[in-house]
């Protein structure tokens, strides 16, 4: 017999994972499908990490207003979900007099949204915030944010399931069928039904539409390519700096953006291509991204990137095109219980508490009303940071589990225990993938050099997997063919 929701997601990315938290606030069964090893493969886990204030976006728009909805939002969620929340701040950077009028603009849309704060800055307050960038003037932006987007769609994921909902890893949807009372999912793993489901794919989701028979859609991939820098260089910026980006662009440019973990990004890049998946850097973007990086902070050197990745957004405006597309956000006519959420890209993780307040509104005019789950918990303990405590709490812990005393990963001094707590998660990812973004081994400047074959030890001690069954990011990226010497 299938199993059976009230509703149902497709999708683990933030936005996904907030919308299935959101709904185990009230009586409703709840599921969500997600077709890769974990939530946060996508999109949601391959962006700049930041929470924005709002005046980039055109004033008006539904994509706006949910943007200065989430960013008040943000952190509070934060705190409850124990996910790091830092108020760096922003500030957007003339170089030359043509560019003056760009911030006058940025302001003014700003303001028109809701933004709090903002001020144009002299040259003397830009070398005062940030004392390695130069400029004529500015648009500050204080309560602009970074946080961990991996951690935080984890976090929603994590909560939800605590709160009773169902999470189903490695399960693609393959088809859907209406049925008198809602929808039947074919995956890869079996079927399933949902009185309401809700299109929360991101790069797929025009795919997912058309499943149910919903057209007109179509999802544009565009590529953005990072540089991380390594921690040593965190101090030659304080908070989030971006230029006045060419007019031909269309985009932001080349910004300069700290992590929550201590490194700087360089990037996005902004490049249509063709396929959803393709995630590669290449050799003359990634040669681009630094100059133009250089440019604007000569302090920096190409000895001190340690990684370089790309991600994908899903654009629903076409190459070439300057005119903004906002957010589509909407019950289908066609097929009433479907509701879709198209081009969800910058500010979708800054709107991802946003966006799931405003599903859980549609469902409930849907289902006639909503009724609240009394045992509800909002919270998460924070995971803890071994490298990030003082020495005494340091002792303490080893004194309690002498696992906290052995480093597997050097570079972000992250403890066996720490490996261990990452590869027992509540959703059972147990790729390599997964423990690095919950306990950040493998991402310091080795990226994984030292402590990979440790991490591949403590899984096989925990979970005695086949070793040609050990992957990085799910099937199709296995490490091993055949057996490790000494494993039956």
């Amino acid at each position: 017999m299938e199993t059976r929701f009230d509703a149902a997601v497709i999708g683990g990315g933030v936005v996904g994972c907030a919308i299935a938290r959101e709904l185990t606030k009230y009586k409703l069964k709840t599921g969500l499908f997600e077709k890769e090893c974990d939530v946060a493969v996508g999109t949601s886990g391959r962006n700049s990490g930041v929470s924005h204030a709002g005046f980039y976006v055109p004033a008006g728009t539904f994509k706006a207003k949910l943007n200065i909805v989430g960013h008040e939002l943000m952190p509070s969620l934060c705190k409850e979900l124990g996910v790091p929340y830092i108020a760096v701040g922003k500030i957007v950077t003339a170089k030359e007099e043509d560019e003056r009028e760009y911030l006058y603009k940025l302001k003014e849309t700003g303001e028109k949204n809701g933004c709090k704060k903002l001020r144009i800055i002299d040259q003397k307050e830009i070398k005062r915030l940030e004392p390695n960038i130069n400029g004529i003037e500015a648009l500050h932006s204080p309560t602009t944010a970074i946080l961990d987007p991996f951690l935080l769609t984890i976090s929603l994921a994590e909560n939800a399931l605590r709160n009773g909902a169902c999470i189903h890893l490695n399960t693609e949807v393959k088809r859907i069928e209406q049925s008198s009372d809602g929808f039947t999912l074919e995956t890869n793993n079996g079927k399933y039904a949902a009185g309401i489901l809700i299109n929360s794919a991101g790069l797929y989701a025009d795919k997912i539409a058309a499943m149910a028979g919903i057209t007109g859609y179509e999802i544009h991939p565009c590529r953005g390519e990072y540089h991380l820098l390594d921690k040593n260089k965190r101090n030659l910026i304080n908070g989030a700096v971006y230029p006045v980006p060419p007019k031909e662009l269309g985009g932001l440019g080349i910004h300069l953006t700290p992590t929550t973990d201590g490194n700087i990004m360089l990037g996005p890049s902004a490049e249509y291509i063709p396929e959803p998946d393709d995630t590669a850097n290449t050799s003359e973007v990634m040669d681009k991204l630094f100059k133009e990086s250089y440019e604007f902070l000569p302090k920096i050197t190409r000895k001190d990137i340690i990684k370089s990745f790309s991600g994908i957004r899903p654009k629903l405006i076409t190459p070439g095109s300057k005119s903004p597309a906002d957010f589509i956000i909407e019950e289908s006519r066609k097929i009433p219980g479907f509701i879709n959420l198209i081009g969800i890209e910058s500010p979708g993780l800054t709107g991802a508490p946003a966006i799931a307040k405003k599903v859980a509104e549609m469902i409930s005019k849907i289902r006639g009303g909503l009724v609240e789950n009394p045992s509800f918990d909002p919270t998460e303990k924070p995971k803890i940071r071994f490298a990030e405590l003082s020495n005494r709490e340091k002792s303490e812990l080893i004194k309690k589990d002498p696992d906290y005393g052995i480093v597997v990963c050097r570079c972000q001094s992250v403890t066996k225990k720490e490996v261990i707590d990452a590869l027992n998660n509540p959703l059972c990812a147990r790729s390599i993938y997964s423990v690095s973004k919950r306990c950040r081994a493998t991402l310091g400047r080795c990226q994984g050099g030292f402590c990979l074959p440790k991490i591949i030890e403590n899984l096989e001690e925990q979970h005695h997997p086949q070793t040609s069954d050990i992957n990085y990011a799910g099937k199709g990226s296995e490490l091993f063919t055949g057996k490790k010497e000494g494993i039956e």
